[in-house]
């Protein structure tokens, strides 16, 4: 089951996207499929029809990695009282 990440690549906006694994440490690379903006809409600079896209670990700035919904109900999240 694919995991929704964050993917802030260096000098663009964040986007979302959908990784099938976790990246290992010895990637030089890393694979993400349904790339879209944070709102859902289509990201500009990706032709139409696009399934995959790879990026090298030196273009992205950090990856944050979504819990899914099955790991939802064991995290804990902040809050305020």
């Amino acid at each position: 089951m694919p995991k929704t990440v964050i993917l802030h690549l260096s000098g663009e906006d964040p986007v979302l996207a959908d990784m099938d694994q976790e990246p290992e440490p010895g990637d030089l690379f890393i694979r993400v499929t349904n790339m879209r903006k944070k709102d859902g809409k289509p990201v500009p600079y990706l032709a139409a029809g696009v399934q995959a896209v790879i990026y090298p670990w030196h273009r992205i700035t950090f990856l944050e990695i979504m819990p899914s919904e099955e790991e939802r109900s064991s995290v804990v999240d902040f809050f305020r009282m």
